[in-house]
C-alpha cells in the first residue's frame, strides 16, 4: 500500500526517514536551507586553519539538522603566491549496511592558481533517489597565499517558515514552496547617451542561473518629476545563480536619474 499516514498511530514503527523529507519537501521545498536559530552556523576563523561553525538549525534536502555546540573544521594552508578557495559543507551519510544516518561538516579543497580561483565541484546527489552521500554548501573560505580572507555565506538564513514575508538586504521576500518573489527599488543615474549598471544581488541564491525571472519598472526620479519613458531602455546582463546586471541606456542629452522597480520570481532556490 502506497498511501500512509505518517504521523499516525500504526502500532508498530513506520517513520522513516524518507518520509519525512517528503513531508518537508512538500511543505518548505526541496531545497537546502539555513534557518534563523542560534548563531546561524555563523563561521569564524580561528587562525589560519580552524573555521569554527556556530550553533545553527539546517534542512538538507527535507532532512533536519543542527548543531547545539559549535563544531570545527580544518582548512588546509594556503600556497604561497597563490589562491584558492575551499568550501565547507555539510555531508549526510548513510551507511548502506545498517542504513543508519549521519550528518557531519567537511571541507572541499579548491584548486590552487596565479589567476582568480573558482570554488572546488560539490557532488549534486539526491538523497530521495538512493544517494548515500550529499553535501549542503555553507561557506567560501578565500585563501590569497597564506593569507585567509573572510569567509563568504553560501546559504542566507530564512526566517521562521511561517513568516511568509521577509525583509533581507533591501529586498521585501515571499517565500514559495520551492523558492521565492521578491521586490525592491534602486536608484540609477544615467549620463547622456551611454549605458549605466548596477549590480544586483539576489537575496537568497537561485538553483542555477536561468532559474529566476527578473521584471523591470521605470518609476519616478528622485525629484518625483514624470520621467520620459522613450528616454530610457532598460535590460538585465551577466546572469549566474546569485547576481545579475541592471542595464540602462540613457537615449538623451541630459543626465537623468530615477527609480528603478525589480520584482525576481525564482523557481528554484539554491540548495
Amino acid at each position: 500500500m502506497t498511501i500512509e499516514l505518517v504521523d499516525g498511530k500504526a502500532g508498530t514503527a513506520h517513520i522513516s526517514s524518507e518520509d519525512k523529507a517528503i513531508v518537508h519537501q512538500a511543505k518548505f521545498g526541496k531545497g537546502s536551507m539555513v534557518f534563523d536559530w542560534g548563531d546561524s552556523l555563523k563561521c569564524t576563523m580561528q587562525d589560519a586553519n580552524k573555521a569554527t561553525i556556530g550553533t545553527g538549525c539546517a534542512s538538507i534536502q527535507g532532512l533536519d539538522w543542527h548543531i547545539t555546540s559549535a563544531e570545527t573544521v580544518t582548512i588546509t594552508n594556503g600556497s604561497s603566491g597563490l589562491k584558492r578557495h575551499d568550501i565547507i559543507a555539510a555531508h549526510y551519510h548513510r551507511d548502506t549496511t545498517t542504513g543508519v544516518e549521519t550528518i557531519g561538516l567537511i571541507v572541499f579543497k579548491g584548486t590552487a592558481t596565479l589567476g582568480t580561483p573558482v570554488d572546488p565541484a560539490i557532488p549534486d546527489n539526491t538523497i530521495l533517489n538512493g544517494a548515500a552521500d550529499a553535501y549542503q554548501a555553507l561557506w567560501r573560505i578565500p585563501l590569497d597565499g597564506i593569507t585567509v580572507g573572510t569567509p563568504a555565506r553560501l546559504a542566507t538564513p530564512v526566517t521562521a517558515v511561517f513568516d511568509s514575508v521577509t525583509r533581507m538586504d533591501g529586498w521585501q521576500v515571499i517565500r514559495r514552496s520551492q523558492g521565492y518573489d521578491a521586490y525592491r527599488t534602486v536608484s540609477m543615474t544615467c549620463k547622456p547617451h551611454t549605458n549605466t549598471t548596477s549590480d544586483i544581488t539576489l537575496p537568497i541564491p537561485a538553483a542555477v542561473w536561468d532559474s529566476y525571472m527578473v521584471g523591470l519598472q521605470l518609476m519616478n526620479n528622485v525629484g518625483g518629476k514624470v520621467p520620459n519613458f522613450n528616454n530610457i531602455q532598460l535590460i538585465t546582463n551577466l546572469h549566474t545563480a546569485r547576481s545579475f546586471q541592471l542595464v540602462a541606456w540613457n537615449d538623451s542629452s541630459d543626465t537623468l536619474t530615477y527609480r528603478v522597480a525589480i520584482g525576481v520570481h525564482v523557481m528554484d532556490a539554491a540548495a
